[in-house]
């Protein structure tokens, strides 16, 4: 495949095999705004956009020979969702005796921040791409993870629109949510291999 064709088709390769992960966590957004009242779907688009335009730009920088952060600090992206799952499941230990589910990322700039931490490693993908490519096929793949992320979003948006599921998130969200992004900020934390580089 040449032109185009061959920079879209890999476009969509590159996007879906870095981003499918960030599949699990828009469900979970949505599931839990669907449940909770928040986050807002609004947000949850609008905090996806931000974050993955905020990797692309990262890697385009990257690309051109700039290093915003190095390498073997990128798993300290992994300690965001963490955080916020942290901070999920003492607000949860809290209030246990009411019935509100408190959301875990509730607002556009925390599901920004969780979707650049899960895919920080992406950079390392996008990178090297973006270098090799030139401008034409960056911006065309630009393009294609801008329709990926609103195919992303429709998608988890469907899978968590189910009403046994909801159910099950409105009863048991508030320890389910903060424990998915718990363990997503430790993955990150431990494939990037940071205890060590800290020890």
């Amino acid at each position: 495949m040449d032109g185009i064709t061959g920079t879209v088709a890999t476009a969509c390769g590159m996007f879906a095999g870095t981003n499918v992960d960030d599949l699990i966590v828009l469900t979970v957004l949505f599931l839990s705004g669907r449940a909770t009242g928040a986050p807002k779907t609004w947000q949850i688009w609008a905090g996806q956009y931000a974050g993955i335009a905020a990797l692309v730009l990262i890697s385009v920088v990257a690309a051109l020979g700039l290093t915003i952060v190095p390498d073997d600090w990128i798993g300290m992206l992994g300690l965001v969702p963490f955080a916020l799952g942290v901070r999920g499941l003492v607000s949860a230990v809290r209030d246990s005796g009411r019935d509100a589910s408190p959301a875990v990322a509730s607002g556009l700039f925390s599901i920004a921040g969780v979707t650049i931490a899960n895919g920080a490693d992406n950079i390392s993908v996008y990178t090297p791409v973006f270098r090799t490519v030139g401008t034409g096929p960056t911006l065309i793949t630009t393009a294609v993870f801008a329709a990926g992320v609103a195919l992303w979003c429709l998608a988890a948006s469907w899978l968590g629109s189910h009403k046994k599921i909801i159910d099950f998130v409105g009863q048991y969200g508030r320890w389910l949510v903060p424990a998915v992004f718990i363990a997503i900020g430790g993955l990150i934390v431990i494939e990037s291999d940071l205890p060590s580089k800290l020890l």
